[in-house]
This record gives structure tokens, sequence and C-alpha cells, in this order.
């Protein structure tokens, strides 16, 4: 990376929080309609930074996509009741956002997850005010990896997008950076499937916890 960002964009689901909890269970409740018992917690976990679709595809596998992708309302509405529950912030990330905080330094939240539910997130912590900009899944008409999302937050803050940085716990988080010409550090603290490698994801930087970010920052 050359000169050091001026703001710093995140993912929000296995960057920021560790939402798995909350959204296992709405998976779960979903399953129950059906009659059918829990998913392995960890199966499910393993596929959080992939978005809903994802779960349901390991919680239903035998139903084909259409199938699946007319149970997404109810899973939502079912993870929408229940936001911050058991949802906590990864270690680290308190620190971190109050250093930025101290430093003048503005950061902001760049997620597939639907814009409605990340702002209940956002507000669950506490980070409403402090939060610069907020960009949802279904903000605009395309999401990551498209790079659409990362662009339209820095034009929010009237930056260019090689002034800020994106961390992000998939690959898709490094491909929309990579996109839109942003700086990037795959986060090892997140959720990943077995075989996924963030070393092979060609970030700028792979940080193992989170305080390590600081060290890319004035």
């Amino acid at each position: 990376m050359g000169q050091p960002p001026v703001a710093v964009l995140f993912d929000l689901d296995g960057t920021l929080v560790d939402s798995a909890p909350d959204l296992a269970r709405a998976a779960n409740r979903v399953l129950a309609d059906h009659g059918r018992p829990p998913v392995d917690y960890a199966r499910l976990r393993a596929v959080v930074s992939k978005g809903g679709r994802a779960m349901l595809a390991v919680s239903f596998p035998d139903f084909d996509e259409a199938a699946r992708e007319a149970l997404l309302p109810v899973f939502l509405r079912y993870y929408g009741e229940g936001l911050a529950d058991e949802s906590v912030i990864f270690d680290g990330v308190d620190s971190l956002l109050a250093a930025l905080d101290a430093r003048g330094v503005r950061w902001g939240i760049v997620t597939n997850k639907p814009e409605g539910l990340a702002r209940g997130v956002v507000e669950g912590f506490g980070w409403r005010t402090r939060c610069a900009v907020l960009v949802g899944g279904d903000t605009l008409a395309t999401r990551k990896p498209d790079p659409g999302t990362l662009l339209h937050a820095c034009a929010q803050l009237g930056i260019a997008p090689g002034d800020a940085l994106y961390v992000g716990d998939d690959l898709r988080d490094i491909e929309a950076a990579r996109a839109a010409g942003m700086p990037s550090v795959a986060a090892l603290w997140g959720y990943r499937e077995d075989g996924d490698d963030p070393h092979r994801w060609g970030a700028d930087r792979v940080a193992a916890h989170a305080s390590e970010v600081l060290e890319w920052l004035p």
C-alpha cells in the first residue's frame, strides 16, 4: 500500500461482528418450521460471510435454488427479530474503532447484508453516530464482489477509492476492493470454509487480529 488511508471501510459479518449465533438461530427456526432438526453450528458458521443463501444451502441441501430462495424472506425476518441477541464484537474491534475515532480517521461499513438489517446491528452496538457511512447489499442494484458499493461509500465520504482501506473476511471483499482500486486487508479472524486460504486472495495485507489494522494507519 502507498499513502496511509484517510478512511477505513469494513465488512460487517465476520469482520466487525460475530453474528453467527443469531444467524444460525434464524436458520434453525426455518428448519423447525419444516419439521427438521437443527444443523450443526460449525457448518453454518463456516458460511456466514457468504450470506443467507449460503446458510440456507447448508440447511436445505435437498431443495433447489428456487425453493431455497422462497425461504430467504422468512430467514431474514427471523434474524431481524434478534439482530444482536447473541452476536458479539470480535476481539480487538472495540479498541480498533476507538483508535480510529481518536485519530480522526473516519470509518464505515460496506456489507452484503440488507441495509435495514445492517442498520439494526449498528444501532444494537451503539455505532450509529460513529459510523460515517453504511452501504448494504440492497442499497444499490449490485453488491460485492461488484465494486459499486465500495465506490458508492467513497463518494458519500468525498474521497477517492485509493484513499480508503477495506477490511473483510471473504474472497468477495478482496475482489470488490481490487476492482474498486482500493487497498485491502484480509481478516483471518472471520468465517471460512475448509480449503479457503485468505493468503491466496490477493489482498494487500493479511491480518490475524483486528489490532494489526492500525499498523497501516497514520
